[in-house]
């Protein structure tokens, strides 16, 4: 079984093919066959495009893409990519019948989905209705359904994966906002995202600390560009950093995270910034990129930190203090702590940002192995033998999360169709079943 995995962000987008066996999943998600990218934002005026395949030569490509917000421009790239599995030199497949199903990366799916369902009209609907709440992604998202249904036809099935979903059982206490009551009958309250990957990453830790993940307590830190984090217990999530929006939590890349919110009346009452202004200021103009002045990339903070760049390191105590005050109240919620996790770009690859989140909970009896810290560790536990609290750095594999759940969403379909309870939301009827 092909399975194609279209994970699209609102300046990249990602791709790839596992094929899998129909008996049953692997305990260790596997090399896709086909991996394709798109980095919209790599040079200006230029798209760049990338392939990787286990039947050809890789494929290194710019492309002209004058106006990366443009909808028509961005389907072209990415159809262009797409054609790359049964065309030239990547050929992996010997055309588009050979792809079985495809899952997509949805980052809201509101209170309508708790879990992934294929897609029909009514799911594409809903996304498209939902964009207010995911600006920057959800439309991202919805054009990579469109464009998989173009070139394969209706009959592939097509799954929505949600960020969301791995946060909708939160408690009321920790989903609902202190604000009037009627928020809530607006559907506004906590949804979380990142959780394809703090899902994942759970699953890893807790095959590779040797105990059911239903008796652990975890941390997840997922900390890349966007941060966030999540408190685990008998495997759900149970708290989260990001809210409403991905907006809220901890200090990101070039996003704010949570600020006052009097800081927002002040801004727009004394200052005259308009809401379209306001909203580029806290989603691209703040975070590391904002403090640092430099860039939203903490490589680049970094240098300037070692060249004594004092807004640099500025950015770089604010981004550690909001992430240790984050996992302060994971750690409330959760009332103890097996094992906290890094994952994402940066929770994967700098030590530094481990170490000095690490520093803060020694109280703990929580103690990090400098060495293995440094030594460029894949899921691996980083603490020492002595450490009462794991330390585990998991590479997350959001693609391989994706391409298992439709997996299972097909292998359960006699299931679905000998009338088990739905598993969406608000009495809907699996779309599972709908064609």
């Amino acid at each position: 079984m092909n399975i194609l995995v279209l994970n699209a962000g609102s300046s990249s987008q990602k791709s790839c093919l596992y094929s899998l066996s129909a008996a049953q999943l692997p305990d260790v998600p596997p090399e896709p066959r086909w991996e394709g990218a798109i980095d919209w934002t790599d040079r200006p005026g230029k798209a760049r495009l990338s392939v990787k395949s286990s039947a050809g030569k890789p494929l290194e490509k710019m492309l002209p893409c004058e106006d990366a917000s443009n909808s028509a421009t961005r389907s072209d790239i990415t159809r262009y990519l797409l054609e790359t599995l049964w065309q030239g030199e990547t050929k992996t497949i010997a055309s588009p019948t050979d792809i079985h199903a495809v899952g997509h990366r949805v980052v809201h799916g509101g209170q309508t989905y708790s879990e992934a369902v294929r897609v029909n009209r009514t799911v594409k609907a809903t996304i498209r209705a939902l964009i207010p709440l995911a600006p920057a992604h959800n439309p991202a998202n919805l054009a990579g359904i469109e464009i998989a249904e173009a070139l394969l036809g209706p009959d592939t099935p097509q799954f929505a994966v949600f960020d969301t979903a791995f946060h909708s059982h939160l408690p009321k206490a920790a989903a609902v906002y202190p604000g009037p009551y009627e928020w809530l009958d607006w559907g506004i309250r906590r949804y979380g995202f990142h959780g394809i990957s703090h899902e994942y990453v759970a699953y890893r830790a807790a095959a590779l600390l040797g105990r059911s993940l239903a008796e652990l307590k975890l941390i997840t830190c997922h900390l890349g560009n966007g941060c966030s984090l999540a408190a685990i217990r008998n495997g759900r999530s149970i708290d989260t950093t990001m809210g409403f929006t991905p907006l809220e939590g901890l200090m990101m890349g070039s996003r704010s995270g949570s600020v006052d919110p009097g800081i927002l009346l002040y801004l727009m009452r004394d200052r005259g910034i308009s809401p379209d202004e306001l909203d580029m200021m806290l989603h691209q103009q703040s975070g590391l990129k904002g403090l640092s002045g430099i860039s939203n990339d903490l490589r680049t903070i970094q240098k300037a930190i070692s060249e004594r760049n004092e807004r640099a390191k500025l950015a770089f105590d604010v981004y550690i203090h909001r992430i240790r005050t984050g996992i302060g109240a994971m750690l409330a919620s959760l009332d103890g702590l097996d094992a906290l996790i890094f994952t994402a770009g940066v929770g994967e690859n700098s030590a530094e940002v481990r170490a000095n989140v690490c520093q803060a909970f020694r109280f703990l009896n929580l103690e990090l192995d400098s060495q293995l810290n440094c030594s460029r560790p894949r899921d691996l536990d980083i603490a020492t033998s002595e450490s009462q609290v794991r330390i585990l750095v998991v590479q997350t594999q959001e693609d391989w999360q994706i391409a298992s759940t439709c997996w299972r969403k097909i292998n359960q379909r006699e299931k679905y169709r000998l009338g088990s309870a739905s598993a969406v939301g608000n009495g809907d009827v699996d779309p599972l079943l709908v064609k």
